[in-house]
């Protein structure tokens, strides 16, 4: 029903404008809304986290972040986006401006726009984020 999906150069799965990568729906057809597990569509890398796109539209990107034990997303700020992370698994620590918090299942956290944020696993297990930008990048 959606379009094929490419993974960039940085092992990221990327939907197409119209398509919801892991639901396989078309957003104009939003009015037959499908489930999806966010879990099911991780992708782990042994060299870094790895991201996948559950979700994208000119308003909104729902990703998906996936974190082996050690690995991190370094300090940065997304101008003129506000992102909210929500943890599915694992633990870790997050790190806003010049605090750090610590974060686990079911934790959610909010990164304003402009602020410098990033996110280090600190278990010893795998760390799952669910992370949400609007506007959309």
């Amino acid at each position: 029903m959606g379009g094929d999906s490419a993974v960039d150069g940085h092992g990221e799965r990327k939907p197409d404008r119209l398509t919801a990568d892991a639901c396989r729906v078309r957003l104009g057809a939003m009015d037959h809304p499908q489930a999806i597990r966010p879990e099911d569509h991780a992708v782990y890398a042994q060299e870094k986290m790895g991201k996948s796109t559950l979700f994208s539209s000119d308003r909104i990107m729902v990703g998906l972040n996936a974190f082996e034990p050690g690995q991190e997303h370094k300090l940065h700020a997304h101008e003129g986006m506000d992102k909210v992370y929500h943890v599915l698994e694992g633990s870790g620590l997050f790190v806003l401006a010049d605090r750090s918090l610590p974060m686990e299942a079911g934790v959610m956290l909010i990164a304003p726009e402009g602020v410098p944020h990033g996110i280090r696993n600190t278990g010893n297990a795998r760390l799952l984020v669910l992370a949400i930008l609007a506007p959309a990048p």
